[in-house]
Parts: C-alpha cells; structure tokens; sequence
C-alpha cells in the first residue's frame, strides 16, 4: 500500500495552498463569505486561477485541466476548500464539479461541445434540478413526480423543483424527469439538458438558507410546458436513474474533500488561538478540557483522510463503491461538523464573532450532512446492503 502522490500532485496541491492563501482568502473576507450577485466575482476569482495554473484540477487536459483521478484529487480539493471561495475559484465547485464529470462520462460530442467545454472553461454556470417539493423527490428519488412526455418531436417537461443550487445565473439545468410509470417506481427517469433561457424555465424565488456561498443560491425552479428537442435528453430515455449514479458517487466524495479543506482551516484557527490564549495562570492549549477537543479533532482529520481515499480508490478502480462513498460522505459531514464546532468553542465569543472565519465556516458545513443525501438516508442504505449480505451468506 503506498499512500504517497505523484510529485505532480503535491506540487500542484502546494501551489493550491499558496494561490488561496494570497488570492482567495482575502476575497472571502472582503465578501464575509456570502457569495455577491452576479458572476464578474467568479470569473475575477477563475481567471487568477488560470494564471497561477491552478484551475481545473479534475478537468483533462483539453480542457485546460490537470487530469486528476480521484484520489489524486483529494489533497489539492482539501486546499481548495481551505477558503470556502477556493472551490469555486479553481473550478471545482458544486454542482458544476459533478456535472462536469456526468457529461464527460455521458453526453455526446454535441453535447459536450455544446454544454461540457464552455462548463469546463468557466465561460457558464450550471444546475442540476432533482429535489422536489413534497411528496416529490428528495432522499427517495423514485418519488420524482416532474415529468416529460412526448411532444412535437421533441419532449414536454412540467413540474417544480426546489433547492436547485445555482440555478440563478446558471445557463443549463441538468433536469431529471419521469419519463414513465408513476411516482414510487424505481425507475422510469430520463436526465434532459434544458438551457435556462427557454421560456418554459422560471426560477421562483431563493430559500433563504444557513449557507450563503453558493454562487447562483438555493432556488425554487418551475418547469411549465417546457419544450426540448430529441438532442436534449443525457444518456437515454428511461435510464435517468441508473446514469444519475454516474454522478452520484463522485460527487459525494469530492464535497467531503472540499469540506474537509474548511474544517481543517478552522482547527488551525483554533489551535493557534489556544496557543496563544492565557487562562487561569495557564496556556489553554495546556488545559486538559482544551487538550482532548484538539487530539480529538486531529483524530477527526485524520479518519476522513482514510475513508476519503478507500471510497477515491474504488472509484478510480471500478471497484464497488456504493458503501464507501456512503460510509465516506456520513462519517465525513458529521466529523467536520464536530471539528468546526469545538474549533468555535475553543475559540469562545470570538468563536461566534465575524472577527475568525469560524461562524461562517459553521454555517456552511452543517448542510453537508443533509446535502447529497443526509445521514440517516445513507445509514438506512448501509444496513440494507448488509442485510442482503448476511442474508445471501446463510
């Protein structure tokens, strides 16, 4: 087992570090980590990183990208997510990090070069419109009540969706709509490129949410007699589901890198504010109370690393990976919670001030366990598996 990376790696996750130490950061602060209106801020950030020769870690080299696998991704996303603009900075953001990789996995030469290359360029923004109100999809897709029938050559799709991230702004939605049987079936879905200036596409309002640096929000979309032609369905007909898993694994395991990058910023914070904090004639970096909230935070650290990189090396393998990314994006959003909330307790009223990047840090991290699935989804399916696994073994 060798848990070492390619020279290229490390010096490309090195000078990640420096670019979002010197650029990125300070963008944060200025904009105390709420991502502003509109796009110049985004494309100021992506342009800086092209210069460095940082952008794309994860895009090929036609693209103007680095190539990295999965697990040579995981350290330069960690330093990427450092600054909760550094993701986007470098082009690695969600939703646009795991579309990028659906369409490279999945779209034709027409839509990749039509949607995939400006997408990988920074030219666009992009969404992907799953999430229903209630009783539609959300941790149980098979409950996708939008549809798209049949019409005029081409498809006809109806129905809302909500919590689309980016989708304000953004220049194609990735649509996932039933496409036959009923809601509850298993299958029946087909993935549509749908481009947001189609009149049939209204974005109705953003949620107001804990998290604010998502560029584009968290937004209520409707799709009323929205008509796309034959070329606008991703993979094909029916097979939405299955090709959706594309995405899915990928994607779960890069936001707990990105993550992860933002709960080590905020143990560093922390542990520099104990080292140089006085308190009952002592250092708090000596008291014992203080002690165990560091070890156990550096324990935290370390755990997501490992887990991260067994669900990046059955991907990059081909491996099964359907427990790993699960194990890996519940352990992980749970544990950087925990890491950023004693970092805020270490750190006291400071802690909770605009005066540490720790509040906003907090605010940002604890969707994740709700996000790409939330925990108690992800526990439910692990046990399941072992079920069918004890039970295959009698």
């Amino acid at each position: 087992m060798d848990l070492s990376y390619a020279p290229a790696t490390t010096e490309l996750a090195a000078r990640t570090r420096a670019f979002v130490a010197e650029v990125v950061l300070p963008a944060e602060d200025r904009h105390a980590g709420a991502a502003p209106d509109g796009d110049r801020w985004r494309t100021e950030l992506q342009a800086a990183a092209k210069a460095a020769g940082v952008f794309g870690p994860q895009l090929p080299a036609e693209y103007g990208g680095h190539g990295l696998g999965m697990v040579e991704r995981a350290p330069v996303f960690e330093e990427a997510g450092y600054s909760l603009f550094g993701p986007i900075a470098v082009n690695c953001a969600a939703p646009d990090e795991g579309n990028l990789h659906l369409l490279a996995e999945v779209a034709d030469e027409e839509q990749k070069h039509r949607y995939l290359g400006p997408l990988a360029r920074g030219e666009i923004r992009s969404a992907f419109a799953m999430t229903e109100p209630a009783p539609g999809a959300g941790s149980d897709p098979r409950a996708l009540a939008t549809t798209a029938v049949r019409a005029g050559g081409g498809w006809r799709i109806d129905g809302r969706k909500r919590f689309i991230t980016g989708a304000d702004g953004a220049a194609f939605l990735i649509v996932m709509a039933r496409t036959c049987g009923a809601p509850g079936d298993a299958g029946g879905a087909t993935m549509f490129l749908v481009d947001a200036d189609n009149p049939g596409v209204r974005i109705e309002r953003h949620i107001p949410t804990m998290d604010r640096s998502m560029a584009g929000g968290h937004c209520e979309v409707r799709f009323d007699r929205c008509t796309v032609p034959d070329a606008a369905v991703l993979g094909a007909a029916d097979q939405g589901f299955s090709f959706a898993q594309v995405r899915l694994g990928p994607a779960r395991t890069t936001h707990c890198m990105r993550w992860l990058g933002a709960a080590r910023r905020a143990h560093e914070v922390a542990v520099g504010y104990a080292v140089g904090r006085g308190m009952f004639t002592t250092r708090l970096a000596d008291l014992g109370m203080a002690q165990q909230m560091v070890a156990d935070s550096e324990i935290d650290l370390a755990a997501c690393r490992a887990l991260i990189l067994r669900a990046c090396w059955d991907l990059d393998t081909g491996a099964p990976s359907a427990d790993s990314t699960s194990i890996a994006k519940t352990f992980v959003s749970e544990a950087v919670g925990r890491i950023v909330d004693r970092s805020v307790q270490i750190c006291g009223g400071l802690g909770v001030s605009e005066d540490l990047p720790l509040a906003r840090i907090h605010r940002e991290v604890r969707p994740f366990r709700i996000y790409d699935g939330p925990s108690e989804t992800h526990r439910w399916a692990l046990a399941r598996r072992a079920a069918r696994r004890a039970q295959g073994a009698r």
